[in-house]
């Protein structure tokens, strides 16, 4: 009888290494679309939550061209429901489904020239479509970087770095609350995305193109590929021509408030949109006014009028060559 037992569990043994690569891996959680009191809550993350490492339930994007927050480093990803796809729309934003998470994390690496140190993650801003609605909430993580809640009222951090020129650099950073997130974020009176537009997605990273990928991996329909699809540049690559690195500038850091249904709408005369074409944005017309305005920080004066709290000095001198040419 034991001679049986041990060759039926001989056998059990090898059937079950036979059939290893049938076993299905765990999954991680699915993420939740709703504004928890605690980012862990949404699933965004798996593991130690300081380490970001996101979910298989969502996927990591960059822009070529970034806006600037103060020197901020900033992982970004989109979350979709399950079996859904964001769908081509044209050029700019895709159509997302409803229940859509897309997240934004601001951190600071404590000495850019041995990032072994560790960061400081300041902040996780959070994008949820909820009945064809976007709506807006930030999370502050806490000092010990265990957590971060959900609050949106706003608040000043104040954070210390040493950048790669081994210099100590300081800034009080601004969380922004949920009416300044509306400020930059609405389209006459709809809230909506800023950076995932399929031109500034359009460009290789590690080795292939991100949007490609994109496509791929089944996230986006209505599109075959990058090539139809036109491409923002990266405005520090130096190799593009000095008008559209400016306008890249421009239309990530500015053309959000300073389009039509922008937050500047009825305060100005610029159209920043990177489309539009130059006599359209009446740069020329506002040149001396945009180079006052981005050259020196005065809260409530200077431009971008909210999100950063010093003054974007490689970008300034782009920009004021840029002027200084038409």
């Amino acid at each position: 009888m034991k001679k049986f037992r041990l060759l039926f569990l001989l056998i059990a043994v090898v059937f079950s290494c036979e059939n290893d690569d049938d076993i299905t891996p765990a999954q991680d959680p699915l993420v939740i679309a709703e504004f928890r009191p605690n980012l862990s809550e949404l699933n965004l993350f798996t593991g130690n939550l300081a380490d970001l490492n996101i979910s298989s339930r969502a996927f990591k994007y960059e822009l070529n061209s970034q806006l600037f927050t103060d020197y901020a480093h900033k992982q970004r990803l989109i979350a979709l429901p399950e079996n859904t796809t964001m769908q081509y729309d044209g050029d700019g934003l895709p159509i997302f489904p409803d229940n859509t998470v897309i997240a934004k994390t601001f951190y600071y690496n404590l000495d850019e020239r041995d990032l072994t140190v560790g960061r400081n993650i300041i902040e996780t801003r959070v994008l949820i479509k909820i009945n064809g609605e976007w709506q807006t909430g930030n999370y502050k993580w806490n000092t010990e970087q265990t957590e971060a809640t959900l609050d949106l009222n706003g608040s000043t951090v104040p954070v210390t770095w040493i950048d790669n020129a081994g210099e100590t650099n300081t800034v009080n950073y601004k969380i922004p609350s949920n009416t300044d997130c509306f400020t930059c974020h609405h389209s006459y009176d709809d809230i909506t995305p800023i950076g995932p537009k399929l031109r500034n997605l359009n460009f290789n990273v590690n080795g292939s193109n991100q949007l490609d990928d994109i496509i791929n991996n089944q996230n986006l329909t209505g599109l075959s590929s990058s090539t139809e699809v036109s491409a923002i540049v990266n405005w520090e690559d130096s190799s593009a021509s000095l008008e559209n690195r400016a306008r890249s500038y421009f239309d990530i850091n500015c053309a959000h408030c300073h389009i039509p249904g922008g937050h500047c709408e009825l305060e100005s005369t610029l159209n920043l949109a990177y489309e539009t074409s130059l006599e359209d944005s009446n740069i020329v017309a506002r040149k001396f006014s945009i180079s006052f305005r981005i050259s020196d920080y005065n809260e409530g004066f200077s431009m971008p009028l909210i999100g950063t709290s010093i003054i974007h000095t490689e970008a300034v001198d782009l920009l004021q060559e840029y002027l200084d040419t038409l």
